[in-house]
């Protein structure tokens, strides 16, 4: 890898830059634009992200690790890699919501293209969070992303389930924001400093009261597990999956998984990589908690927006066992393997979400959203193609072979099994059986039950072939996962090294 540089012009931010002229461009251009040429908003927020993943895609190709506006911003390969699948990840998403959004009514009015704006802005946030290098940027990048979300769930104001999710969203959000920034307060008091890299290298001295920081990682630590929807820092999840909008819920538990990602990998690794053996022992109670109370919870369930709200805890409970399999005593040789495994986990997870809940908008019309178990009985009568997709779906969540559920699994629990803690990885391959039964139980009921909706399934071109592509993704990244898992693992050594 090259050598990291300091920059001092806009390059590392060219992306940010761009999204955010952009979308400030679409906001007055939609204002002038009826409900019937609201395609035009759609079209153009697609071709911002896809300028943005052009000037991503160039700095990723060039490998470098570049800082800016004196260390508070960093570009670099697992950055950009992240930003990559965020703006696949956010496209897709306006893609499925599409048809959904316009059958209610949410692209209305003269500000209709709100939907649109909000998800950019909180792309916007995701990248400055991915970006972030110092405790302010990471706040800044926060807090655009909550409240562009915030907003996204109250968005069909004349739906009391959704403004009540809103509210939720809003007190548990501000709380967990509010842990974050004190912790991150305690750890600059004890350090004073706000860059990571120099915080951690602080640390390393020795100098520095040990209690303090250990308060300062509590916060720092609750804070992210409530971003991630680890338990017990998990209530909100399955009440603002439940009355979100099903395609604010895509753009609530897909994208911002993978900038949540991000700043638990600056955090604890770039900032506290010194205090390893504290924050690894919290990651393990959060990762062991999710994966029991996540998988239980999920098998009650009948709604199904709720059941994968449930599973998402679970499986954010893997991604949390690939993060404390970093560091072994004083040993750090296994950090860069279990970190990629986190990392193509969180990816992994946002890919078969997001066709999930594409699924599910697929089934809904005007008046209906097929969010309960009952609206998918006997899908295979009415479409076999979407009853395979759907099947294919579970089975990687479940982490059936050969799909990327299965292969994300076995990296992480590779790196556990590396750390020598045979019994965290028996534990967790027994939680992934438990979580197969409501996976499983998902496709019984497309298969062998009678339908009991006999309406005809209406989908976009463009959604249809979106979700055979992200199915098909699905496969052939779990028949071959070397190349995404060596990207992976190549944008972390290169992170650690510098």
């Amino acid at each position: 890898m090259n050598p990291s540089v300091t920059d001092t012009n806009l390059l590392p931010i060219y992306a940010e830059v761009f999204l955010l002229i952009a979308t400030s461009a679409i906001l007055l251009i939609d204002m002038f634009l009826s409900e019937s040429k609201r395609g035009i908003t759609y079209v153009l927020s697609l071709l911002s992200l896809a300028g943005a993943a052009a000037f991503t895609y160039a700095d990723f190709a060039a490998g470098t690790t570049t800082y800016a506006f004196n260390n508070m911003v960093v570009s670099d390969p697992m950055g950009n890699l992240l930003k990559l699948f965020t703006y696949l990840a956010v496209g897709i998403t306006l893609i499925y919501s599409r048809q959904y959004t316009t059958a209610r009514g949410m692209l209305g009015g003269a500000l209709g293209g709100e939907f649109y704006v909000l998800a950019l802005f909180s792309t916007l946030g995701q990248m400055v969070m991915i970006s972030a290098n110092s405790f302010l940027s990471i706040y800044l990048g926060l807090e655009l992303m909550s409240l562009s979300l915030y907003a996204l769930v109250a968005l069909r104001r004349d739906h009391s389930v959704s403004i009540e999710a809103s509210m939720k969203y809003f007190v548990l959000g501000a709380l967990a924001s509010g842990f974050l920034l004190y912790g991150m307060s305690m750890l600059y008091g004890a350090t004073g400093t706000l860059e990571l890299p120099a915080m951690a290298a602080k640390i390393a001295e020795g100098a520095i009261n040990p209690t303090i920081l250990v308060f300062g990682i509590v916060f720092v630590v609750a804070g992210l597990a409530f971003k991630l929807g680890a338990v017990p820092f998990h209530m909100w999840v399955p009440d603002v999956y439940q009355g979100a909008p099903t395609g604010v819920t895509l753009l609530l538990g897909g994208a911002p998984k993978l900038a949540t990602f991000a700043i638990v990998v600056r955090l604890l690794v770039e900032g506290l990589l010194p205090m390893a053996f504290d924050w690894q022992q919290m990651l393990m109670i959060l990762a062991v908690l999710s994966l029991v109370v996540g998988n239980l919870a999920a098998i009650a369930q009948t709604n199904l927006k709720r059941m994968l709200a449930y599973s998402t805890i679970a499986q954010m409970g893997f991604v949390l066992l690939g993060m404390m399999a970093g560091v072994t005593g004083a040993d750090q040789t296994n950090a860069a393997a279990a970190y990629s495994s986190a990392m193509y986990y969180s990816i992994t997870y946002v890919l078969t979400t997001l066709a999930t809940f594409g699924l599910i908008m697929v089934l809904s019309r005007a008046g209906f959203e097929a969010e309960d178990l009952a609206d998918f009985k006997g899908l295979s009568k009415r479409s076999g193609w979407y009853a395979l997709l759907m099947t294919v779906l579970m089975f990687s969540l479940a982490g059936v072979p050969p799909l990327m559920g299965f292969a994300a699994k076995f990296a992480v629990l590779q790196s556990v099994l590396a750390t020598g803690q045979l019994w965290l990885t028996v534990f967790a391959v027994m939680a992934s059986l438990v979580g197969a039964f409501y996976y499983l139980r998902v496709v019984k009921t497309m298969w062998f039950d009678e339908p009991t909706d006999t309406a005809p399934i209406k989908v976009a071109l463009d959604k249809n072939i979106v979700l055979g592509l992200n199915g098909a993704l699905v496969l052939v990244l779990g028949v071959l996962p070397d190349p995404l898992l060596n990207a992976c693992l190549h944008a972390m050594r290169a992170t650690l090294s510098t």
